[in-house]
């Protein structure tokens, strides 16, 4: 019989699910590569999230929501006496990492910040670590978070490399909850079909809209949701393992999966596209090609878009210093996707607001020489006009062959290109920056720039001592990997 009923045969679980899935419980990592660069993410990640804790806008979040609460095994926060059950501790992980805008970035269709589901997986791994202790069994060691992260780092990037989640409005941190449950579950000890079914909630749960990343609404949020959706993912993990049942169509369900509610994009005709249009699209398998060429932040806590920019603006800043009053136009030549997410005009509302303006990001080091954290706050905005007044004499052009090269898989640049003219009719040259110091064909070079910012980072909530301790465990990556994850967070408890 036909018509009126739906056909309710069960479907296999969906292949883009399985593929997640048999990747995280079978797939070799050998690259050393990929071994290398993720020890170093998680000495960049970590002290990002510890310079975050200057800010008491970061500080306010932190810590259990009931008071006093005491969690047996408790996951500690980084940086802070904080012992938490795995969920909020993930959650206040992520929060610290992503809140200065500083941590690693994945730039393709999609963007992103894979470092995010460090806070799952540091917070899983300490409290599974404190319990296997008490129950007289082997703690977790490093090199299991380092194992994580490279697969988190790999599913969240390679599902960026061809699928625009920001194209129908949904932020990338729906990436970090898919990628920090897939792992998170893993290392919960799921079998196959507690995966699944841990992965397909990722994909059916509700997702976050991009609101908050774009003018005029730019907020804070942005500053957390990746730590919200970290703990979201932990939670979803603990639940598929007390053996809740999956979605086996969570994506391909038709009207009702995520490819037709959330991924449906339209033509001209305001007409769904075929099925196979809405589907994901893959450039490559899952590997270890992301945490390989993954980009770091080194020199400027800035929307990674704009890093070029900021370095371009760095170099002139000596030629333009004396001459701030006298400059008629800035022409900041750059790629769509900068110009797509981070140039806007008017009103800055707040430091969230600041860190995604490539004009504000430019113009602080045209004029100081430098961009940090605290260049975004209210006080020091409000204390130098001069930064407005030069947004408003830039110009945004785009090279549609830095378009090209972002794009390319065998260059991925972030070019950025700034040149200043005077009201004399004199300029600077255009100052080119075509890749940041923190991209892989730098790597050599931003390496020791890396382990300063570290050890600058540490200083800020450790003394001497221990500042020592923790950079010449990390440098060594086969004691590195070795250590249980219990001691290594001794190490950072305040």
């Amino acid at each position: 019989m036909t018509g009126n009923v739906d056909q309710n045969l069960r479907p296999d679980y969906d292949p883009e699910i399985q593929a997640i899935v048999d990747y995280v419980l079978d797939y070799p990592i050998e690259s050393e590569v990929a071994w290398d660069t993720a020890r170093l993410c998680l000495m960049d990640t970590l002290g990002c999230g510890l310079l975050a804790l200057r800010f008491p806008e970061c500080g306010k979040h932190l810590g259990p929501l009931v008071e006093g609460t005491l969690v047996p095994h408790g996951a500690r926060v980084p940086g802070t006496p904080f012992r938490l059950d795995p969920v909020k501790a993930a959650w206040d992980i992520g929060c610290m990492v992503r809140w200065l805008d500083y941590n690693d970035t994945w730039l393709a269709a999609e963007w992103g910040h894979p470092s995010d589901n460090l806070g799952a997986i540091l917070a899983v791994a300490d409290h599974l670590s404190q319990k296997n202790l008490a129950r007289g069994r082997a703690p977790l060691t490093m090199k299991a978070v380092l194992d994580a992260m490279i697969r988190a780092h790999e599913i969240q990037g390679v599902l960026a490399l061809e699928n625009s989640f920001n194209r129908v409005g949904l932020d990338h941190v729906l990436l970090v909850k898919v990628a920090s449950t897939a792992v998170a579950a893993r290392m919960m000890g799921a079998d196959r079909e507690q995966l699944l079914s841990a992965v397909s909630h990722a994909w059916v749960d509700g997702q976050a809209l991009r609101t908050y990343r774009h003018a005029p609404n730019a907020g804070s949020r942005k500053s957390w949701a990746a730590g919200d959706a970290t703990s979201r993912a932990v939670r979803l993990a603990d639940i598929a393992l007390r053996g809740e049942m999956g979605i086996p169509g969570a994506l391909s369900a038709p009207q009702w999966g995520f490819y037709d509610v959330l991924f449906s994009k339209t033509n001209k005709d305001q007409k769904l596209k075929p099925e196979q249009d809405r589907r994901f699209k893959f450039q490559r398998d899952y590997g270890a090609y992301v945490m390989e060429n993954i980009l770091f932040k080194l020199s400027f806590p800035a929307e990674f878009h704009a890093q070029t920019a900021c370095e371009a603006a760095v170099t002139l800043h000596p030629r333009v210093k004396d001459r701030l009053d006298q400059i008629s136009r800035i022409v900041i030549t750059t790629h769509e996707s900068a110009i797509r997410i981070i140039s806007k005009q008017g009103p800055l509302a707040n430091p969230a607001d600041r860190d995604h303006c490539l004009q504000y990001m430019t113009a602080v080091p045209l004029i100081f020489g430098a961009l940090d954290a605290d260049h975004y706050e209210d006080a020091f905005h409000q204390q130098h006009p001069i930064i407005d007044q030069l947004r408003e004499r830039m110009e945004i052009v785009e090279d549609p062959q830095y378009t090209r090269d972002y794009l390319d898989p065998e260059k991925r640049s972030i070019a950025n290109a700034v040149q200043v003219f005077f009201e004399d009719g004199s300029s600077t040259d255009q100052v080119a920056v075509e890749y940041p110091i923190g991209h892989r064909r730098r790597r050599e070079e931003g390496l020791p720039v890396l382990e300063d910012k570290f050890q600058r980072n540490l200083a800020t909530r450790f003394p001497a001592g221990r500042v020592a301790a923790i950079t010449d465990l990390c440098r060594d990556a086969e004691r590195l990997n070795a250590t249980p994850v219990n001691e290594f967070m001794d190490l950072f408890v305040i």
